[in-house]
């Protein structure tokens, strides 16, 4: 009589099992025991969806009289159900970081990417002195200072759009700016009594829940309204008539919020960080190694250590959030 040992017929040590092989013959009650432990041969994904939102521009400051500033533009935002991807091919990501706050005209945000797909940092807003001052191109456009005009967003060209163009400033009372362009609709021009609003983003649902990213920062302006920033965590333009923009909320690739002067010097608010996700139905193995440099799912990877995927958040599915940093995957 054979003693049978797991996954063969005779042996005199006992077969195992990883997330990669299993050699053997098996019983199917093995089999499920080992599929429950996550200890069974599972099929790589080779497609993935993916959102790759870049970091926003910042909004523009102002170190003299300069009045209403410009808003900043937010991250570009590119999006796919279905990316091909291959076992054993090595991919990059970049998290771009948002444009930091400025007493001049605001900055560029980082690009963010994920393989050959670029999201381009958002334009800055205008702003800096009671000269004209135009926003800047970038994923979404800066809006202008109050003297200034908003610049085009989806810069480089991507189809689809990665953002829009920034709105204009207006030069009367009470000098308000333009408000940066969001994923989803351009910034707004100034107006007789309110600052230009940033605009709005678009909405993914590759977490599972419907949220809105790259929305423009709203313009700031002396004396009147200011800019809303866009919903998608664009930062608010100045309300006062001395104050500084709004921030960009973290991980949407909001632009920053333009500030208000008429004396003394005052900051843009920075742009919120990009963010890449991916997504894949959970029937599939999880991603096999990270290189260090990352932060995925709330862990900052090494090189040795292989961040979990997260199946709560998306029934169905696995999702890897990956909020900082630049690395390789490989799947």
């Amino acid at each position: 009589m054979s003693t049978r040992y797991k996954g063969s017929v005779m042996s005199s040590t006992a077969a195992t099992t990883t997330a990669s092989a299993a050699a053997g013959i098996w019983r199917s009650n093995e089999v499920m025991q080992a599929l429950q432990a996550s200890i069974w041969p599972r099929a790589s994904a080779n497609s993935v969806e993916y959102l790759v939102v870049a970091g926003g521009g910042g909004g523009g400051g102002v170190t003299v009289n300069g009045a209403g500033q410009g808003g900043g533009g937010a991250g570009g935002y590119l999006t796919s159900t279905s990316y091909a991807i291959a076992i054993g091919t090595t991919y990059t990501i970049t998290v771009g970081a948002g444009a930091a706050t400025t007493s001049a005209a605001g900055s560029t945000g980082s690009n963010s990417v994920f393989d050959l797909i670029t999201s381009s940092g958002g334009g800055g807003g205008g702003g800096n002195s009671a000269v004209i001052s135009n926003g800047t191109t970038g994923g979404s456009g800066g809006g202008g200072n109050y003297l200034g005009t908003g610049a085009a967003g989806n810069t480089p060209s991507t189809t689809p759009s990665q953002g829009n163009s920034g709105g204009n400033g207006v030069n009367t009372t009470p000098f308000p700016g333009g408000g940066g362009g969001g994923a989803g609709a351009a910034g707004a021009n100034g107006s007789s009594s309110v600052a230009g609003a940033g605009g709005i983003g678009l909405q993914s649902s590759i977490t599972g829940t419907s949220t809105y990213y790259a929305g423009g920062g709203g313009a700031g302006v002396r004396g009147g309204t200011g800019g809303l920033g866009g919903t998608g965590g664009g930062g608010a333009g100045s309300l006062i008539t001395n104050g500084n923009g709004g921030a960009g909320t973290v991980n949407t690739g909001g632009g920053g919020g333009g500030s208000s002067c008429s004396t003394g010097t005052r900051y843009g608010g920075a742009g919120g960080s990009g963010i890449v996700i991916l997504a894949y139905p959970a029937s599939y193995r999880d991603i096999a190694s990270f290189s260090s440099g990352l932060v995925v799912n709330g862990v900052t990877t090494t090189g040795s250590n292989v961040p979990a995927s997260d199946t709560a958040l998306r029934s169905g599915y696995k999702v890897y959030k990956f909020t900082s940093g630049t690395g390789t995957i490989t799947f």
